[in-house]
């Protein structure tokens, strides 16, 4: 099933935490991907922020999961406390510059002592048991090597509009 378009204020937002990270990090590794069903922004192979809908999503210290979490506009990623120190920062949280920049560089500060996720191994399992199989062996040729199991990153649409610089609507008054 496609994904359904990202909304213009989604995009305004990506572009709001692509251009920060333009300003805050300098010759560091960052890449975009997407995962938990949110644009994320991984800052030296670590997922650092992201965008779910009007949302930022932030990884700060799971020692101030507790102390974060009671914040107004904040709410934790997961609610079953698998996700300790991964945030969804709200609108009303974020409005003023200084409470972005806040987000952004708390963020980033934790960046350096995040635990990495360990990179999954590339091997195709599927193709490595039906490597010595042959079409006549019960196994049509269209169904070999299918179903790596590997999730594959897209990149993010571009919108029609990519090259004029857009800022997010909760800047344009200062």
């Amino acid at each position: 099933m496609p994904r359904r378009p990202l909304a213009p204020e989604t995009l305004q937002l990506i572009d709001a935490v692509r251009e920060a990270l333009a300003e805050n990090v300098v010759g560091v590794d960052v890449q975009e991907k997407t995962m938990f069903g949110c644009h994320v922004f991984m800052v030296d192979g670590k997922m650092c922020l992201g965008v779910e809908n009007d949302e930022l999503l932030v990884r700060l210290p799971p020692a101030s999961h507790a102390q974060i979490a009671e914040m107004p506009g904040v709410r934790p990623l997961s609610s079953r406390g698998l996700m300790d120190g991964y945030f969804l920062v709200g609108p009303t949280a974020y409005a003023r510059r200084e409470q972005w920049q806040h987000w952004i560089s708390e963020a980033l500060a934790f960046n350096p002592l995040a635990k990495a996720t360990p990179k999954r191994k590339t091997g195709n399992k599927v193709s490595s048991k039906t490597d010595g199989k042959k079409p006549g062996d019960g196994q049509s040729p269209a169904g070999q090597g299918t179903g790596s199991g590997r999730r594959r990153t897209r990149a993010a649409p571009k919108p029609a509009d990519a090259d004029a610089p857009r800022k997010h609507p909760i800047f344009d008054s200062e």
